[in-house]
């Protein structure tokens, strides 16, 4: 990377972050912990659009908010994770108070989830935890929390509205290389250092808060992470529109990383772009991405305008709120034709039963660890798809 003295242009700032992509050992079993445990919706029921073989799943809150998103492949094959320095660590979800955190341990106990307690960060209160594939997460409270607002409850979810998780928290990064990465946050990226806890490194961006903080971690002697089921793919930081997309993906390009280019993912446009070594940053847009914003303009979308579209969630323009998380979802211009029908038939051939994803979650009923890793149905077959 070159240095540079070049200013971010204040049209196109960064706005936090948009998402999070991790790798599940399990489709299934991802889908049963984030709706029946955590509480969070399933806004999106689609493929990797590089892999047929593997399904993509989009979890957010009410709305499909960017912000609020954590996504999962499930790679067929691919081995466990190792975890170590040069990865992106551990994913945050944002929960309204200090009081909430208490009614998540409890949550959590009874879930069989592995957790630790409530502790302080950066003047901040948070629970760390794990999934069944030792999946990094933490909860933190909003509690004394100003910048990137929240998200809304998913309205289905047996979590109570003011326990309910709201959104991505701080995304900890742990580099071998901590000059490198500070460097790359300010110069680059426009993030300001906020904090210093020992080897925790503190950053923000635009407005700021938990929606808008990446944690640095200095991890030099750690051995290096693999990549694999049990940890992070990528992380997103947020974009306003495909004009700032534009704008950055020429500055990403002036500092000479490796990077994708402009890619259309269809709910949002995209740069995919190394920062360190293993560690893939991507912008994302807020508004829906190019192909879905053509779709709206056409009419021939689930949004009334191209208008609405601008500020309507991209999951809510090939299919509805309503609708969304049911059926696999195709974006017609990335799978036409034969393209649609290959995948689809991939996807019926592999077990996946999402078929109460609009039911109300039992208030009395929370699944356990042991429940999710025992659910594991036939292959849906759905004429729909």
């Amino acid at each position: 990377m070159k240095d540079s003295t070049i200013e971010i242009d204040p049209r196109y700032p960064l706005g936090g972050i948009h998402h999070v992509t991790a790798i599940s050992s399990s489709a299934q079993h991802i889908y049963d912990f984030f709706t029946n445990i955590l509480g969070l919706r399933l806004a999106k029921l689609t493929v990797n659009q590089d892999d047929y073989e593997t399904y993509h799943l989009y979890f957010t809150d009410e709305d499909g908010n960017a912000g609020t998103d954590m996504t999962f492949f499930d790679f067929p094959g691919i081995p466990k994770g190792t975890k170590g320095t040069n990865n992106i660590d551990r994913a945050s979800f944002r929960v309204p108070t200090d009081t909430s955190l208490t009614y998540w341990l409890s949550r959590f106990d009874q879930a069989e989830v592995t957790h630790g307690e409530i502790a302080t960060r950066f003047g901040k209160k948070y629970v760390e935890f794990e999934d069944f594939d030792g999946q990094h997460y933490q909860l933190i409270s909003d509690e004394t929390n100003v910048g990137v607002p929240a998200g809304q409850p998913w309205q289905l979810s047996n979590v109570p509205d003011e326990h309910a998780i709201v959104g991505l928290g701080p995304v900890f990064v742990k580099v071998a290389n901590y000059e490198h990465m500070d460097l790359v946050l300010d110069k680059v990226l426009g993030f300001r250092k906020t904090g210093d806890e020992g080897a925790f490194h503190q950053y923000e961006l635009a407005e700021g808060g938990n929606g808008a903080t990446l944690i640095i971690e200095d991890a030099p002697d750690e051995g290096v992470a693999w990549q694999g089921f049990g940890n992070i793919h990528h992380l997103a930081l947020r974009v306003k529109d495909p004009e700032s997309l534009s704008y950055w993906i020429e500055r990403i390009k002036s500092f000479r990383f490796p990077d994708s280019g402009l890619v259309d993912r269809f709910y949002f446009s995209s740069e995919y772009f190394r920062v360190a070594p293993q560690v893939l940053f991507e912008l994302a847009t807020d508004t829906p991405g190019i192909g879905a914003l053509d779709m709206a303009k056409s009419g021939a979308g689930k949004v009334d305008s191209y208008e609405e579209a601008l500020i309507t969630s991209g999951f809510w323009i090939d299919e509805t709120k309503a609708e969304a998380g049911l059926d696999l979802s195709l974006p017609p211009h990335l799978f036409p034709g034969d393209e649609a029908v290959k995948a689809a038939t991939a996807a019926r051939l592999r077990p996946l039963d999402t078929s109460d994803a609009h039911d109300k979650r039992d208030d009395k009923d929370i699944w356990t660890i042991s429940r999710i890793l025992a659910h594991n149905p036939q292959a849906v077959h759905n004429d729909n798809q």
